[in-house]
Parts: C-alpha cells; sequence; structure tokens
C-alpha cells in the first residue's frame, strides 16, 4: 500500500504549499535596504557568522543528512560577485543550505516579504541576509540599488526562480527568466544548486544531496532580451538533470486535471 502524502496541485508557477501562515507587511519606499552603520555591520555579522553559518551546518546535517556535492567549483569565484539560483522545497532548510556552499563568502537572499514580516524573526533576518521583494517603485529602485551594491561588493546573491515552497518535490517547476536579467545586466556568472532527495542506508527519511553546477555566462553574441533566456535555460536545464538523481519521493504530487474522473 502506497503511504506515501498526496498533494494535488492546480498551477506549477503559482501555487504555495509552505506551512507558515504570515500576513506580509508592505515593501515600501520606508524600508530600508542597505544596511552598512557601524552598528548594523556588527549586528550582521554577529547575526550571520555566529548564528547562522553554525545553524545551518547543524540543522539540514542533523535533520537531513545534508550532503554538498561540487562546492569546488566556487572556489575560484570567492573575489567576484556572482547570482545562485536553486530549488525550492524546504521552509526552514532552504533558509541555510545556501550559507554552507561557500562558507567563506557572504550570501544575500532575495526573498518574499514574509521573511521579514514575522513579529521577532522578521527583525533579524535582514541581518541573516534576506533582500525582500519589493511592493512600489520607490522600494523597487532601493532593492535594484541595493542588488547593485551587494554584486559590486563580491557578495552572492541566492535567488529561488520557482519562487514558491513545494515540500520534498523532486523535480523542476517551470519558473520565469524574469530574475536572469540580473546577471545580464552586471556581467556575473552566475551557478545552480539542486537540492535532490536520496535514500539512506538507515532511516525513512531521505537524505538532501546539494549538487552545484557552473559558472554559466550571459552569451554577449545575443541581443539582451534573448540573453536572459538564454541563460535561464541552460540553468534549468542542468537542474532537470540533476533533479533526476533524486530516488526517493517523500510527497507525490498530481495535477488535479490530470484525477478527474
Amino acid at each position: 500500500m502506497d503511504k506515501r502524502k498526496v498533494i494535488y496541485y492546480s498551477d506549477e508557477c503559482n501555487d504555495e504549499f509552505s506551512v507558515a501562515e504570515i500576513t506580509a507587511k508592505k515593501i515600501d519606499g520606508s524600508y530600508e535596504y542597505y544596511r552598512e552603520k557601524p552598528w548594523q555591520r556588527l549586528a550582521r555579522f554577529f547575526a550571520y557568522r555566529m548564528i547562522a553559518i553554525p545553524i545551518a551546518y547543524i540543522y539540514p546535517k542533523l535533520v537531513f543528512h545534508h550532503k554538498v556535492i561540487n562546492r569546488e567549483v566556487l572556489k575560484p569565484f570567492l573575489k567576484e560577485g556572482y547570482f545562485i539560483y536553486g530549488n525550492h522545497t524546504q521552509d526552514i532548510a532552504d533558509a541555510f543550505i545556501p550559507n554552507v556552499l561557500s562558507v567563506r563568502k557572504d550570501n544575500y537572499v532575495i526573498v518574499h516579504p514574509n521573511n521579514v514580516s514575522m513579529p521577532v524573526l522578521g527583525r533579524i533576518t535582514p541581518y541573516l541576509g534576506a533582500i525582500p521583494l519589493p511592493d512600489d517603485r520607490e522600494a523597487y529602485v532601493n532593492f535594484v540599488n541595493t542588488i547593485e551594491k551587494r554584486i559590486e561588493e563580491k557578495k552572492g546573491i541566492i535567488i529561488y526562480p520557482e519562487a514558491h515552497i513545494w515540500p520534498y518535490y523532486t523535480k523542476i517547476r517551470p519558473f520565469p527568466d524574469t530574475s536572469f536579467h540580473y546577471p545580464v545586466k552586471y556581467g556575473t556568472p552566475v551557478f545552480c544548486f539542486t537540492n535532490t532527495y536520496q535514500k539512506r542506508r538507515f532511516g525513512k527519511k531521505p537524505r538532501i544531496v546539494t549538487y552545484i553546477d557552473g559558472p554559466f555566462y550571459p552569451d554577449t553574441s545575443l541581443h539582451p532580451r534573448k540573453q536572459k533566456t538564454d541563460l535561464r535555460n541552460r540553468v534549468y536545464e542542468c537542474m532537470c538533470e540533476r533533479a533526476k538523481l533524486s530516488d526517493v519521493e517523500q510527497i507525490k504530487y498530481i495535477k488535479k486535471e490530470d484525477n478527474d474522473g
């Protein structure tokens, strides 16, 4: 008898299956994106280096027996800004896994406003590297300026292009090329990481094995609009190939129309 949990979905691009219920605050022009006052730098160092990094190693390792494959591809780029794209399949683990891909690199993560809206934790997440998506034009200008400054500072920018959390999903959902205009605009290298779910020798819960791939570069022989589409397609195809390494399906996802009748 198949005892897997089943989730029915209708839209691969917009359905959300996170269990968290958070009322997102509006990210407008008053939101402070770039926090570089002396005390803010100290708060960032303490929150990121003293709290986030240790938890990032401990939590995924204890809960998911986490393992990273091909981490060495990032080493030559420690002194360059870059973008990393990953699949979004965990609520808590996905907040920490990017931090262990390259521990010597300061990383920032583009997130939904929910991540900075929680009563207590929402005040801390910006110092952990959360950069929330903007809700108006003024905030958008500040958002883009912050991305540019972080790239100039040789930081890593993490993006989950699928946008919505599908727990334990073992394939890659279609995602738009929208966020790929950043590496095209700034001429930066691109990497991707694919979280796969694999059988453990002991225990029923699968382990997460993360594969890092890249670098990918924009094809400057193309028009900028085509560059971002081409870049998206190469990253997407690579992630789809890596996703095939999953050999455990903890949750079965079925499209609603496929179950009609």
